[in-house]
């Protein structure tokens, strides 16, 4: 048997459905799974085991049709007997009735439908959970198990080596991700949280904590960021994994994950660390496990994240 799973979105979208791929897996366990994402989203599939082959397609672009033509030949290939689609676009279900696959399954929506199954499209609960619900076209009545990943042994070994080279690997050590997302900025989604605010925070954990190291997480969009962190405190470290792997590494092995919403963020609850997570207009109660006592998600009283006052995430880092 052999499974498509059509889903859009960035990495963190990728981390939430890993337990809807985990459950297909276990019900089928001689399946050959496939996901159709988009490019930017491929490298999450490192520390997912349950996909066989990540084929991409970017579902944002202006595609022709030379490029649903191409994408029909390449799934047409492959043979599948189910396909379940994440996103919410008719066009996606059409695309895989001309594909001819047998069982299609999707949200119920108000437009032209060419699913053979469809679920109910519950958006106020934890976006885990409503991908989840896809599996209920497929007659699978399971739970939603928990958002986890499975890390490389070469990960962890380079997590470690990068801990002794950044000294913190006896101390212990907190990181901190800033959220510098230029694709979040071009949809006017507001996740950055001011740097002075951060250096309010970093300078309270000095006070109370000063041998904990406090770690700067890197990526390619963090140039700016980082550069006025390190300006306004110089003894902060900076660590730039090159890969989810080894960024799921890292944060397994701190001691506090300081971010805003974000793919490291899912990272975070999938290996376990305690994670304080600030939300400006996206909603916590969406994209964190409801009732975990290892995440805290601290939502804006205006939606705007910079709203947010220090002193409240300072409060929330040393509750008893």
């Amino acid at each position: 048997m052999r499974i498509l799973a059509l889903v859009p979105g960035g990495i963190g979208d990728q981390i939430l459905f890993f337990p809807t791929l985990t459950t297909l897996k276990q019900q089928y366990p001689q399946a050959l799974i496939d996901v159709l994402v988009e490019p930017r989203s491929k490298g999450a599939y490192r520390v997912c085991p349950s996909v066989n082959e990540v084929l991409l397609f970017d579902y944002k672009d202006r595609n022709g049709l030379a490029d649903y033509l191409n994408l029909l030949g390449v799934l047409r290939d492959r043979e599948y007997e189910a396909a379940i689609a994440l996103g919410q676009q008719w066009t996606v279900g059409l695309l895989l009735w001309l594909e001819g696959i047998p069982d299609r399954i999707g949200y119920n929506m108000k437009k032209g439908c060419f699913f053979t199954n469809t679920v109910p499209l519950k958006q106020e609960q934890y976006a885990a959970e409503m991908y989840h619900d896809l599996l209920d076209g497929l007659h699978i009545a399971a739970s939603c198990p928990p958002v986890g990943v499975t890390v490389l042994k070469e990960d962890i070994d380079w997590a470690e080596v990068e801990q002794n080279n950044l000294d913190v690997k006896e101390s212990g050590y907190i990181l901190l991700h800033g959220g510098s997302s230029k694709l979040a900025l071009s949809k006017g989604i507001d996740k950055i949280y001011p740097v002075k605010s951060w250096l309010q925070i970093v300078e309270n954990i000095r006070q109370k904590q000063p041998n904990l190291p406090i770690v700067l997480l890197k990526g390619p969009e963090d140039e700016e960021f980082i550069a006025q962190m390190l300006e306004g405190d110089r003894e902060l470290k900076t660590v730039s994994p090159p890969d989810i792997g080894k960024l799921a590494a890292l944060i397994a092995g701190a001691n506090l994950m300081l971010c805003t919403d974000s793919a490291p963020m899912h990272l975070a609850i999938a290996v376990g660390t305690y994670t304080i997570a600030l939300f400006g207009p996206t909603e916590a109660k969406k994209l964190l496990p409801p009732g975990s006592e290892k995440c805290i998600g601290i939502q804006s009283p205006s939606k705007a994240i910079a709203d947010i006052a220090p002193v409240t995430v300072i409060e929330q880092i040393w509750r008893e």
